[in-house]
């Protein structure tokens, strides 16, 4: 059987019936193959008057601060999402405390879904994503050194109290 003839899955880009976008479709049994934004889940984490950060050890953005966070898995919750997050990375044990917000990146097919987060323990430790964590005040925070607008944004939104929002990332976050 030639490898033309062994084709399977999604494979030709067409515009299904009743749709309105090209998408890959199979052109032999006609599955579409739907591609959606990636969903991350992070949290601001606290310890009395400090916040959590992890300098990443992996790309992108390795050797930056970054609030612990990552990508949704299947079956969680997004607060379920951020425990994980802060237990993988930082060896965080912590409990959510609220939403602080929806971040859109929308040329990155990215949403971050930020929640706030009350450690329950001091105790952290870096976890295999990241080279290092610490706790930093409000002022020591290293604004220049992190990772992505995002973890400025959620901070800030943290720190004013501010009611859950939704911000939409400009190109080349």
């Amino acid at each position: 059987m030639a490898a033309e003839d062994r084709r399977k899955g999604p494979s030709i880009e067409a515009v299904p019936d009743g749709d309105t976008k090209a998408r890959l479709v199979c052109p032999e049994c006609g599955y579409v193959e739907y591609r959606n934004p990636k969903i991350v889940v992070g949290a601001v984490c606290v310890w009395e008057d400090t916040f959590l950060l992890c300098r990443r050890a992996i790309p992108p953005r390795k050797g930056f601060w970054t609030m612990p966070a990552g990508f949704l898995e299947l079956n969680e919750t997004t607060a379920e999402g951020a425990k994980r997050e802060a237990l993988e990375e930082a060896n965080a044990r912590v409990e959510i405390d609220g939403l602080i917000g929806v971040y859109e990146i929308p040329h990155a097919s990215m949403l971050y879904v930020i929640h706030k987060a009350r450690l329950l323990a001091p105790d952290v430790a870096a976890g295999a994503e990241s080279e290092a964590v610490a706790f930093f005040r409000w002022n020591e925070i290293p604004w220049d050194s992190l990772a992505f607008s995002s973890v400025g944004w959620a901070h800030r939104q943290f720190q004013a109290a501010a009611a859950p929002s939704l911000v939409v990332a400009p190109p080349g976050f």
